[in-house]
């Protein structure tokens, strides 16, 4: 894991593909990174950027029993998070609760409050609302969405609703909608499906080439981010969903995961298997700027605000956050692995 060619670095003893940044620690710029080892027992990193920041730092360091293929920050509870395993052939989920640390750096085991165990098909994912307390969870397979109700102090968590995404659809993958806790976007094959969290419903889809990840804009509502594998990055607004209202260059190759900084307007992070991690600038139109008639006519806005590029990466780049105490010139807060 980097902060790039002009950031700073940390070291994991294993090779890890998920990182996810710790919103509910408002006095800190914290992450938490999951290592993904077939042989050896699997570790949580517990990492924050010194007060100066000059170094990131281990904050804690635990023990995970099986391979970490995804990893979320509970937005709000700093010691929370959820994780998507792997053991073999079988894949599971769980929420663990960080103990108290106590300044020590080899911290006790983390406490499982709550097993995701009702799935029948590979887990891909889980979402947190990420805009303030819920007591809800969401998690997704390859063949359907849960609604969970988790109870922290009882350590239990159970299925409040499910849905299939039908024969012949595989979800991938998927993003909460910060502004609309009942609206959830969910990634399948060549489309993105739109779900109404209190029918279970799909309300309305983006058909598209393949999209590998999505992301809602926390600063604008109705703005939706997804990166594809051949054309680079576009923005949808929900509105209108004919057409992407602008489109980024993306990467030379697949561009696999896409993060909108959660605080500074039009600032998106991107990572692709070309060993790049990019920081764009997209200044998205306003409501006036564009309808849906415009759109026909020209379908998207090219541009090329291209930030910074971070490009000496030995591998493809899958993972990749930005912190809320991020900002476009802080750009070693931005982490990528």
């Amino acid at each position: 894991m980097q902060g790039g060619s002009t950031g700073i670095g940390y070291g994991l003893k294993y090779q890890a593909r998920c990182i996810a940044d710790v919103k509910a620690d408002t006095d800190h710029t914290s992450f938490i990174a999951g290592t993904l080892s077939l042989k050896e027992e699997n570790e949580v990193h517990l990492i924050r950027l010194s007060s100066g920041g000059t170094e990131l730092v281990c904050e804690g360091l635990f023990s995970h029993p099986n391979e970490i293929w995804d990893l979320s920050s509970c937005p709000f509870d700093q010691r929370i998070f959820s994780t998507v395993f792997s053991s073999g052939e079988s894949y599971g989920a769980a929420i663990w609760q960080i103990p108290e640390l106590y300044g020590q750096l080899n911290s006790p085991q983390l406490e499982r409050i709550g097993s995701l165990d009702a799935h029948k098909s590979k887990i891909k994912c889980t979402l947190w609302w990420p805009s303030g307390r819920h007591d809800k969870l969401i998690s997704i397979d390859e063949q359907s969405l849960y609604l969970w109700s988790l109870d922290s102090s009882k350590k239990t968590a159970q299925v409040q609703s499910q849905e299939s995404a039908g024969l012949l659809h595989y979800l991938s993958g998927g993003a909460w909608d910060p502004h609309d806790v009942n609206s959830v976007a969910s990634t399948c094959d060549s489309l993105v499906q739109f779900w109404d969290l209190r029918t279970m419903k799909k309300t309305n889809s983006i058909e598209q080439a393949h999209i590998r990840n999505v992301d809602y804009d926390t600063k604008r509502k109705y703005i939706l981010v997804t990166a594809e594998d051949e054309s680079g990055i576009h923005i949808w607004d929900l509105r209108m969903l004919k057409f992407p209202i602008l489109e980024l260059p993306g990467h030379s190759h697949w561009t696999w995961a896409v993060r909108c900084n959660p605080e500074y307007d039009g600032i998106i992070l991107s990572a692709g298997t070309d060993s790049a991690v990019n920081l764009w600038l997209a200044s998205l139109p306003t409501s006036d700027d564009f309808s849906s008639e415009s759109l026909v006519e020209s379908p998207t806005r090219r541009i090329d605000p291209l930030l910074n590029s971070f490009n000496d990466y030995e591998d493809s780049v899958y993972g990749d956050c930005g912190n809320l105490h991020s900002t476009p010139s802080s750009l070693n807060t931005y982490i990528s692995m």
